[in-house]
């Protein structure tokens, strides 16, 4: 069972509504690799409270430490997720996100590495970068 906070629970007019943003740009966060919403089979885009803090993180770079998208998504492609998930050495020659920095992890589509098999959106390397503070901690974790 997911922890509360993990529970996706708000659709996206509702999670739009809280975060005083529109839909289109929870929509333009989404293709822009930033969230992954969980997805009912109908295709309904539904978040969680753990999402709506990332969201939060994602308006406080840009609004207020004026970084754009691309800079934000830089930053997450530049986390080591194979050291999050402990890759092999074959593992890390067959990622995509080992040998670019484009875009997070989660926005390469995984064939032949320990990730092929894995729902990024329930990915250790996401949940840990959910908010501007876990980002930070997470490096220190990494670096230290």
């Amino acid at each position: 069972m997911l922890r509360d906070l993990e529970n996706p629970k708000y659709t996206i007019s509702n999670a739009a509504k809280l975060l005083n943003i529109s839909v289109h740009t929870m929509r333009m966060y989404e293709r822009e690799g930033l969230i992954i919403p969980f997805k009912k089979e109908s295709g309904q885009r539904l978040y969680s409270d753990n999402d709506i803090e990332r969201i939060r993180c994602i308006r406080t770079s840009i609004n207020e430490e004026k970084l754009n998208i691309q800079g934000i998504r830089k930053i997450l492609s530049l986390i080591p997720c194979w050291t999050i998930v402990k890759c092999s050495e074959s593992d890390k020659i067959n990622c995509k996100a080992y040998s670019s920095s484009v875009k997070p992890c989660w926005m390469y589509n995984h064939k032949d590495n320990i990730c092929k098999d894995k729902n990024c959106r329930e990915c250790e390397v996401y949940h840990s970068l959910g908010t501007c503070e876990s980002i930070k901690n997470k490096i220190k974790e990494l670096l230290f």
